[in-house]
Order: structure tokens, then sequence, then C-alpha cells
């Protein structure tokens, strides 16, 4: 683990330098492979991987706000305790990503097979998006989350480990809002950017309005796509292989355990399209060609974390 003052980011097929405080930034190396991955203390946010062939395979937008007054676009924001704001009572997504970091000691490491490093927060140190309700200052819920990052030659391994300190159980949704950089700005090739392995799940289209059964690979048609899917019954972890523009496949693989019981995995696929694009300050009106959401996230019948226990969250992609 090292850090560094200008790194380097994806919001296209080109990469750009960004200019960060030493103490924001953490650099993953692979040194076998040449892999690495760049990860901000604020939201213990990852802004790029690249394998180690240095194929990027994240996509942060090139408008995202970077000085903590905002949740970053692009990267993987971490969601949790909520997706999206069913509870009003604090901020959509939660809070995780809106709340600096620290690295847990000694947990950095350099190895042949892989190097990663885990980054903490606990509540007690959640000072933006508490809101005033169930999670405010007044609460008796309590929680630590450790976000560990694990990275080889062709793979990345994200997991949140979210561990109930309290005597209360609580109510939770997580996951990961992972931007997928899509090679050659090719996100509206149906061809070249498609999604394989939602077949039999059940389909909530947050722009239409309908349900219904997903029936081939999932495409961004000529609007903005945001849909949620959930699994059939029997189906507990997420198998998805992502067609991300030109000669770019990613598998993708997730679960979920909620105090060592399997719990099954939903998905998002989302894409602002130019409209949304525009309206966006943080997110350049054009790149909508460069990216797909594909989030795998625990969103329907969660049991509660009750005190105590941990649930685990985990994804893996892939190059292939």
């Amino acid at each position: 683990m090292s850090t560094s003052k200008a790194v380097v980011f994806y919001t296209s097929t080109s990469s750009s330098e960004l200019d960060c405080n030493d103490d924001d930034i953490v650099v993953i190396t692979h040194t076998k492979s040449g892999a690495n991955c760049v990860i901000k203390k604020f939201g213990s946010h990852i802004l790029s991987y690249q394998t180690g062939t240095k194929k990027p395979l994240i996509m942060l937008s090139k408008d995202a706000i970077m000085d903590g007054s905002a949740a970053i676009r692009g990267g993987i924001p971490l969601c949790f305790p909520q997706f999206g704001q069913p509870d009003n009572s604090y901020p959509q997504h939660g809070f995780l990503r809106r709340n600096k970091w620290r690295v847990v000691e000694g947990s950095d490491f350099d190895a042949d097979d892989a190097a990663g490093i885990s980054l903490e927060l606990e509540l007690k140190d959640v000072t933006e998006a508490r809101g005033d309700g169930t999670w405010g200052n007044d609460t008796n819920l309590n929680v630590k989350c450790i976000f560990t990052v694990k990275i080889d030659g062709k793979s990345m391994t994200n997991t949140l480990a979210m561990e109930n300190l309290g005597s209360d159980a609580f109510d939770f949704q997580v996951l990961f809002h992972t931007y997928y950089l899509v090679a050659m700005g090719k996100a509206l090739d149906n061809k070249l950017c498609n999604v394989k392995g939602f077949e039999g799940y059940l389909v909530d289209d947050k722009v239409t309005g309908e349900t219904y059964t997903q029936s081939d690979p999932v495409t961004i048609p000529d609007i903005i796509i945001d849909r949620v899917y959930s699994p059939p019954e029997g189906k507990i972890e997420l198998n998805l292989t992502i067609a991300a523009g030109v000669d770019n496949l990613v598998e993708l693989k997730a679960n979920g355990y909620v105090d060592g019981r399997l719990v099954p995995v939903s998905g998002v696929v989302w894409n602002p399209h130019k409209i949304k694009a525009e309206a966006m300050g943080d997110f350049g009106s054009d790149q909508y060609n460069d990216m797909i959401c594909v989030e795998p996230g625990l969103l329907t019948d969660v049991p509660k974390l009750e005190g105590g226990k941990t649930a685990t969250f985990t994804q893996v992609m892939t190059s292939i």
C-alpha cells in the first residue's frame, strides 16, 4: 500500500490525473501482476481499478465533486443502511459514502496471489448524512463497517462487513453502486454493451412503472434505464456477465450473509442517458456513453441484523 498525490482515474477510454491530498488517497498495487486500485478515504470510495494488463474496469465522472462536500459520482459508492430512500428520516443511499473512513492498522498486504487493504467506519465517527430519525444522534442503534478491497491481475473483490455494536436489531439494505467503464463509448450499442444473467428475474422498472420477468440480456434503451432485478425463488447468489464495450467482458459474482445465513442478492442496472446526464451538475453531459451501472445488493427480504451479529456483502469482478 502506498499513497500518491497525483492519481490516475478513468472518465472514458482515456485517462486523467487527479491531484489529491496524500491523506485522502490510498493506492493498492499488486506488484506481481501490476494491477492497481485507487481508493479515496472519503466514502471508502473506489475511484479506479486496473488489471495487470492495464485495462481499466471502473469509470469516474469527469465532474465528480472530490472535496468532501458531496458524494462522489462514479467509481463504487457504498450504499448502507438503505438504497434509495425508503426511510425519509435520513438521506438517500445512507451515510457510508458521505464520511471519511480510516485504514485498519496492519491490514495492507502485497503477496504473490493478491494485494489489498481494509478501511473502517464506526457510527460514532459519522458526522454527515445521519438524518434526525432512525440513525440520528439520539439513536440507540450502533454499527461498525469494515470495507475490504483485494486485487490481483484479473479481478477485484470488495467485501463490506457490517457489525451491530448495539443491542437493538435494525433493518438494512446494502448495495455496491458500481460504475463500469464502457470501452470506446459504446454504452448504447446493444451488441457491445449488455448484461447476461438476469433472465428469470422480476423487473421493477422505475422509469415506466412496469413490472415483468426478464427474458433476454439487459441492454440500455434509447432512454434512461433504472431497473431493479429481484431474484426468483431458489436463486441466491448473483452471477452475471457484463459486456462493457469493445473487448471488455466482466464476470460479476455477488453474495451476502446475515449472521451466517445466505440472503438472495438483487441487482440494479442504471444509465442516465442524455437528458438526465445533462441535468446532473457532477456528471459530464456525454458521459452516459462511457458507463453502465450494474449494482448488486441485498434489497428485499433481508433479515434484521440483531445485536452483536455481523452481516457481510461481497462482489467479485473479473476481467475475462
